[in-house]
C-alpha cells in the first residue's frame, strides 16, 4: 500500500500525526509515511542536511550485524522499534544466509506494524507485533514472540536508533535489562544509538531537531555519548571487535554507503554488538 502516492488515501492521511518510524522511512527515502510524516522529516533535515545519510549508514550498520549473526549461527532476531522492514532489513538478510531464521519486529506505532505485516505476507517465518519499548515485559509475554521465538536458545535482540527515543537513563538501562534477563549465553545485543559527541557540535540546531521529535510526535530523543552507550553492553556482554564505534566503522564492506568516508565522526551514530555471558557463580 503506498502512502505519499496521489490517492484518496492522501487527503485521510493527512490527518495523521508523524511518528519517528515513518519520518525513518522517508529519510531512506521509502513510501510509507505521509504528509505529517515528510513535513516534520523535512524540517528535521533542513536543520541537519546529513540525517538521510545517517539513517542509510544505520542501515547499512544493521545489515552488517545482521550477517554477522547469521553467519554465526543466530537463527532468532527480536527487532524492537524497527519501524517498516523496508528493503535491506533483518528479515531479508537473516533469511538470505540461513532460511530457516525467525524473525520478530516490533514497533509502536499500528500503521508501521500494518505495512510490515503487508511486506511480509507470506513469509511464515516472520511477523510484526505492536509493542512499546516502555513495556518490555508485554513484548517478551506477547503471543506472537512466543510462537516464533524459543527463549532457551540464542536469540539476536536488535535495538537499532531506537534507545535514543528513552531520554530518561534510568529506564533505558532498565529496559535493556529487563529484556536481556530472558536470553540465554550466546545469545547477542545488537546497538545503534545517536551520539552526542556529534550533535553537541550544533547545540542550536540540535534543540531545533529534538522539538520535532517532541511537538510533533510522540517520542522524544536524547543522544548519548560513546561511553553512555557501551554501558548498555556492559555486565552482560562481550563486546564484539571493534566494539562501540562510528556506525561506518562497525566491520565495514564492500558496497557500504560512502557518505562519511572522509570522516565517519559525522556520521553521527554509535553501534556495537555484544555477545551474552554466562552470569558468574557466587
Amino acid at each position: 500500500m503506498r502512502m505519499n502516492g496521489p490517492s484518496g488515501g492522501e487527503h485521510k492521511s493527512e490527518q495523521k500525526p508523524a511518528t519517528a518510524a515513518r519520518m525513518y522511512d522517508f529519510y531512506l527515502g521509502g513510501v510509507h509515511n505521509f504528509p505529517a510524516d515528510r513535513q516534520a522529516a523535512q524540517t528535521v533535515v533542513d536543520q541537519f542536511p546529513a540525517v538521510p545519510a545517517v539513517a542509510r549508514n544505520n542501515r547499512a550498520f544493521l545489515g552488517r550485524a545482521v550477517r554477522f549473526l547469521a553467519e554465526a549461527g543466530i537463527r532468532q532476531f527480536l527487532d524492537i522499534g524497527s519501524g517498516i522492514p523496508t528493503a535491506g532489513n533483518v528479515h531479508e538478510i537473516a533469511q538470505a544466509v540461513a532460511p530457516d531464521a525467525r524473525v520478530v519486529y516490533v514497533d509502536i506505532d499500528p500503521v508501521a506494524v500494518a505495512e510490515s505485516l503487508e511486506i511480509l505476507h507470506g513469509n511464515d517465518r516472520a511477523t510484526a507485533i505492536r509493542g512499546d519499548l516502555r513495556e518490555p515485559q508485554a513484548i517478551l509475554d506477547h503471543p506472537e514472540v512466543r510462537r516464533m521465538l524459543d527463549f532457551t536458545t540464542p536469540t539476536a535482540l536488535v535495538l537499532a536508533a531506537v534507545l535514543h527515543f528513552v531520554p530518561d537513563d534510568t529506564e533505558a538501562y532498565g529496559f535493556v535489562d529487563r529484556l536481556a534477563a530472558v536470553l540465554p549465553a550466546g545469545s547477542y545485543l545488537v546497538i545503534s544509538h545517536g551520539a552526542a559527541e556529534t550533535f553537541a557540535l550544533s547545540d542550536d540546531r540540535t534543540a531545533a531537531a529534538r522539538a520535532v521529535y517532541t511537538q510533533r510526535t510522540t517520542t522524544a530523543g536524547k543522544p548519548r555519548t560513546r561511553a553512555q552507550v557501551e554501558l548498555f553492553f556492559a555486565g552482560r556482554c562481550q563486546l564484539v571487535d571493534p566494539g562501540v564505534t562510528w556506525a561506518p566503522d562497525w566491520r565495514p564492506a564492500t558496497g557500504d554507503p560512502a557518505d562519511f568516508a572522509g570522516d565517519t565522526r559525522r556520521s553521527g551514530m554509535w553501534a556495537g554488538v555484544g555477545q551474552f555471558t554466562p552470569m558468574p557463580t557466587t
